[in-house]
């Protein structure tokens, strides 16, 4: 562990406050990673320490890493589509969300659009944290030492290089892996709300948390003026599959912290399933994994959709799905949100830097 962990006032009854860390270490020593991760996910969850914040997000890349491959496992569309006629996103209550019905809703439809997924004070707070991890990328690069950033924002090297970070700041998002103490609220939040179990369900075994593509986003208002220079971060239509691969098995939580659709950016999707990658790179597509808007537009055969989100609603959907960010002139709010990919363990696209979750 890092010598820098501080004295707390709620040490361990013997005198050690530092045992939970030896602990860790001896068990991670041991190859027994996912002991050692849940030991200091309950000592931070006491006493919230930087140094924890950020062993365990190394704990979760070492912890994939040194697992041993799995045999791939198969899932099947259901046979009966329970949104029959559904021209826009299925919808379904948090409470009424089984594998089955996000199989059916991604298989069939392209998306399962769940509401309510997250309540309460986790979404407050998870606003705070995104606003200070935006705060601390800032800083950072305004020549501030990860001391006095860290725990909001200490850059995973591993995950990205200043580029690309700052390609994804322009955008308006920021890696998770970035930020330990959002990334350890984050995950917190997804065991809450039983995404580690849907997915499971869903992929057919463990699923891997991809740290390069699980975002912070927090989309300024001022992107919407027609006279602001559009951002070098904003992609266009897209299929995360154009870059990822098609023959991996994903599931992406696209969770609302803030009221999207309406006066805020929130998403517009192809509310279709689609095969394959649709044409990429033609003109008018920012990139050459994008797609331009005519070719969206055939595509999406008058079925393009911008949802309503309220707070704490999410929308599922893989790497299939042709979406981009609703961001439209006259919004006037900034847009907070949450973007979580997670692929199965056997198979899951490696540059995209698979984490144990």
């Amino acid at each position: 562990m890092p010598a820098r962990a501080r004295k707390r006032d709620d040490a361990e009854p013997d005198g050690s406050e530092h045992r939970p860390a030896e602990q860790a270490e001896a068990l991670a020593a041991e190859g027994r990673f996912a002991e050692a991760i849940d030991l200091l996910t309950r000592a931070n969850g006491r006493v919230r320490d930087p140094a924890v914040e950020e062993r365990l997000v190394q704990l979760r890349l070492d912890a994939f890493t040194a697992t041993e491959p799995r045999q791939a496992s198969t899932t099947t569309a259901d046979a009966d589509d329970p949104f029959p006629g559904e021209t826009t996103p299925p919808e379904v209550a948090a409470r009424d969300l089984t594998p089955e019905l996000l199989r059916s809703g991604i298989h069939h439809h392209g998306c399962l659009l769940v509401r309510g997924l997250v309540t309460g004070a986790r979404i407050a707070e998870l606003v705070h944290d995104i606003d200070r991890a935006f705060a601390g990328y800032d800083a950072h690069a305004g020549g501030a030492s990860t001391a006095e950033t860290t725990p909001w924002f200490l850059p995973l090297e591993t995950a990205s290089g200043p580029i690309l970070r700052r390609w994804a700041r322009e955008g308006g998002a920021i890696l998770a892996v970035d930020s330990p103490r959002t990334l350890f609220d984050v995950i917190q939040m997804f065991e809450e709300a039983g995404i580690r179990q849907l997915a499971t369900a869903y992929l057919g075994e463990p699923p891997a948390m991809l740290a390069r593509k699980c975002t912070l986003r927090r989309v300024a208002a001022s992107r919407s003026d027609p006279g602001h220079a559009q951002g070098s971060g904003e992609v266009g239509w897209h299929q995360d599959g154009a870059f990822m691969g098609v023959d991996i098995r994903t599931l992406d939580v696209w969770l609302a912290l803030s009221a999207c659709g309406r006066d805020a950016a929130g998403l517009d999707i192809v509310a279709r399933r689609l095969d394959g990658i649709v044409e990429t790179g033609t003109n008018g597509a920012r990139y050459d994994w994008t797609v331009a808007p005519d070719v969206a537009e055939r595509t999406a055969a008058g079925r393009i959709v911008s949802p309503l989100f309220e707070p704490g609603d999410a929308l599922l959907f893989d790497h299939l799905l042709l979406h981009r960010t609703g961001l439209h002139p006259g919004m006037v709010r900034d847009r907070y949100a949450i973007e979580a990919w997670f692929a199965a363990s056997s198979s899951y696209p490696p540059d995209q830097l698979p984490v144990a979750y």
